[in-house]
């Protein structure tokens, strides 16, 4: 019997790199683990919580700041419409960024809509726009700005830093408002301190840390 004389093929170099990287391929996929976010989450402690900070703080530091700190809301748009500085009665979350004031003022509810309720406050110019913020949801990160006391250096990202000032107006929801019957307000007496970020001089939109409301 004739033996097999026909010449073998050449093992070539990239011959031996397409079966390196079969092996490599193959020990990754067995090697894979996937993980739920739970679980990422769970293996990172020292995750940053914006919910956990908002509870730590809302009580202990925002409130006591604002009720210290808040202007009559008459007096203060009367500073300012005759060129007081509003570094001397607020705060800003920057250089670039309106200022927010912590205020305090009573007033004449009028009939909730839109999530807001306008009130009719004495000594507050006619062409100037009073609302009580009552949800479900509240705008803006005034609670997070009017005390100078958080900034974006304490985060490690700006999803971090907004996700705190919404997390402080949940806070707002579950302590202030949680049991207001916004449909009864309107007609009726309500003294307010809270925060508000003044983005238009025509409009004072306000966050409450504090409501009373009488008949």
């Amino acid at each position: 019997m004739a033996s097999d004389t026909r010449p073998r093929s050449p093992i070539r170099p990239w011959h031996v790199q397409v079966v390196v990287l079969i092996v490599v391929v193959v020990a990754v996929f067995f090697n894979v683990k996937v993980v739920s976010i739970a679980d990422a989450t769970a293996a990172s402690p020292d995750a940053f919580d914006p919910a956990s900070f908002a509870v730590e703080n809302y009580e202990t530091e925002i409130v006591p700041q604002i009720e210290k700190e808040a202007v009559p809301l008459a007096t203060l748009l009367t500073d300012l419409a005759g060129g007081a500085d509003e570094a001397d009665f607020g705060n800003s979350s920057g250089t670039a960024s309106s200022y927010s004031f912590p205020v305090t003022f009573s007033g004449v509810a009028g009939t909730p809509a839109g999530g807001v309720v306008p009130i009719a406050v004495d000594g507050v110019p006619a062409d100037v726009t009073v609302q009580l913020q009552v949800g479900p949801a509240l705008n803006g990160t005034a609670l997070r700005d009017v005390t100078g006391t958080i900034s974006f250096d304490q985060f490690t990202n700006q999803l971090e830093y907004q996700k705190v000032g919404t997390e402080l107006n949940n806070q707002v929801k579950a302590t202030v408002l949680d049991s207001l019957d916004v449909a009864s307000l309107a007609g009726k007496t309500v003294t307010v301190t809270g925060a508000y970020t003044r983005v238009n001089p025509a409009l004072v939109s306000v966050v409450p840390v504090k409501l009373e409301v009488s008949p």
